[in-house]
């Protein structure tokens, strides 16, 4: 069955994970992050490889992340955006801008250039050191689409991803593959294959960041801790004493850990016990790694922030995996603020600097570690966003440009196609084919395209890549598509992106 595909969750399938879940002894809601079953896996690993996802909750705008930098491109990109100086939401081209330019090592075609954010200094720097890379205009896709497809009246044929344009629903697809009420994503089928192969299948899917349907798996089942590390239950393995007496502490222990003569009571005291040994083992794990939590940008410190925070714990617990019997893990993490339907100017910048600052921290660690080229970071956002402004701000979009990091990333590069700078719905003009409106644009590289390339890196095949990412059956060929009046561009869209390493 597909995983993730919506019309493979059948009785069936339910009533397997159901049976899989209750021999589990998850009979709660408290035990969704306990499963300890590896029947599932299928794929194993001698060496530790490690998927963290980025998650930019509000829908991070493409055009102020990565900005067209071109003489052609910037004047569009200015001219509808209308220079800041003047009220608008353009990013001046000066000198804080030529620091960010990008020069990566294979030019993009027809002069295109690309700069980040003036505030993104740090990752510019990783680009430049040959381990961040671009991947410009990625999206949810079902099929390959121009605008003329998606136009087209044909939905069978040319069916676009549901609910465009929804925060929960594009939050869900980019996470899953189906809009909002999905319970499995691709993050989580990932552990779904690879969780045989680690002494403890619970740590396989890790979030510092909440509930996520991204780590969600058929067994696969996330692991939640905090940026303190696991969740203690206060009155069985806490600090401090219960009702002021370790007495009542030590028997509280022990009724919520020892067998029972009932079903019920002793499958939930089984659930208990595992939590209390999983927050044990982590704690043990990670007591040896601690990292500097300041904003000095200093050497081996993680800046304060949420996202910081959040990457410093991933990092203590990739560092605690031999502890930990981990071969190969699935990490989600997360950011928001980039609903910004207004104030993009004033709000974007220290929101993108958080982005870049902590995650060159996080490569940082994992180079220091010697883990470098074992750990791969990616961004992901609900949808990107219009390039025409709305005033003062942007409204929802399609495709995004996003950011991979880390050793075995090929980087100093920008991947896939440069969309047109453009909001114009003229057929006789250019950019009409690439973008659905106001510059909310067609993804040319999709979804599942992405995490592909990330999951053959892994350690995944071609039939197990089929099976949690439903679409890219649909991919592997080209398009072509009318950029302007009487020419045309032909986009490929192979399985497999390009910007990861061999595995």
């Amino acid at each position: 069955m597909h995983y993730i595909d919506p019309k493979g969750h059948t009785r069936r399938a339910f009533l397997r994970r159901s049976g899989a879940l209750a021999m589990a002894g998850t009979a709660t809601p408290f035990a969704l992050s306990l499963s300890a079953m590896s029947d599932a896996a299928a794929q194993t690993a001698t060496d530790y490889k490690a998927l963290v996802c980025v998650f930019l909750y509000g829908g991070c705008d493409y055009s102020n992340t990565v900005i067209p930098y071109d003489d052609l491109s910037y004047n569009q990109y200015s001219t509808i955006r209308v220079p800041q100086a003047s009220g608008g939401i353009a990013i001046a081209k000066d000198t804080a801008l030529a620091a960010t330019a990008l020069n990566p090592t294979v030019a993009l075609p027809n002069g295109r250039q690309f700069a980040l954010h003036p505030q993104m200094t740090a990752l510019k720097g990783l680009f430049d050191a040959g381990t961040a890379a671009v991947q410009l205009n990625v999206g949810p896709l079902v099929v390959p689409l121009s605008r003329a497809l998606y136009n087209n009246s044909n939905k069978k044929l040319y069916p676009a991803p549901p609910k465009l344009f929804s925060h929960n629903d594009q939050q869900s697809t980019w996470q899953s593959s189906s809009p909002e009420g999905s319970t499995i994503g691709w993050g989580g089928n990932i552990g779904d294959l690879v969780m045989g192969g680690n002494g403890n299948s619970l740590f396989t899917c890790i979030s510092v960041s909440g509930n996520a349907v991204f780590l969600s798996g058929d067994n696969a089942l996330q692991y939640q801790v905090s940026t303190g590390g696991a969740v203690k239950i206060n009155s069985v393995s806490g600090t401090g004493s219960v009702f002021g007496s370790n007495t009542v502490k030590s028997a509280m222990a022990q009724l919520a850990q020892q067998a029972r003569s009932h079903n019920l009571e002793n499958e939930y005291n089984k659930v208990t016990k595992r939590a209390v040994d999983a927050e044990g083992q982590i704690t043990s794990a990670i007591s040896g790694v601690t990292y500097p939590i300041n904003n000095t940008g200093a050497a081996g410190s993680f800046p304060d922030t949420g996202l910081g925070r959040q990457l410093a714990m991933v990092a203590r617990l990739i560092r605690g995996q031999g502890a930990l019997g981990a071969r190969r893990q699935v990490f989600f993490v997360s950011m928001g603020g980039f609903d910004l339907h207004d104030n993009l100017i004033g709000s974007q910048g220290p929101l993108l600097k958080q982005l870049s600052d902590a995650m060159s921290a996080f490569q940082g660690a994992m180079a220091t570690a010697g883990l470098g080229d074992k750990v791969t970071t990616f961004t992901a956002s609900d949808f990107g966003r219009t390039l025409a402004s709305n005033g003062d701000g942007t409204d929802h979009g399609w495709g995004n440009h996003h950011f991979m990091v880390g050793g075995a990333v090929k980087g100093n590069a920008i991947y896939g196609y440069a969309p047109p700078v453009s909001i114009i719905n003229d057929s006789k003009l250019a950019g009409y084919e690439g973008h659905v409106g106001q510059g909310r644009l067609i993804p040319t590289t999709s979804v599942d395209q992405y995490g592909a390339t990330m999951g053959k890196w892994f350690g995944l095949n071609d039939a197990q890549l089929a099976e949690i990412l439903p679409n890219l059956k649909n991919f592997g060929g080209s398009l072509t598509a009318n950029e302007t009046a009487g020419a045309s561009v032909t986009y490929d869209y192979p399985k497999d992106v390009g910007f990861m390493k061999p595995a």
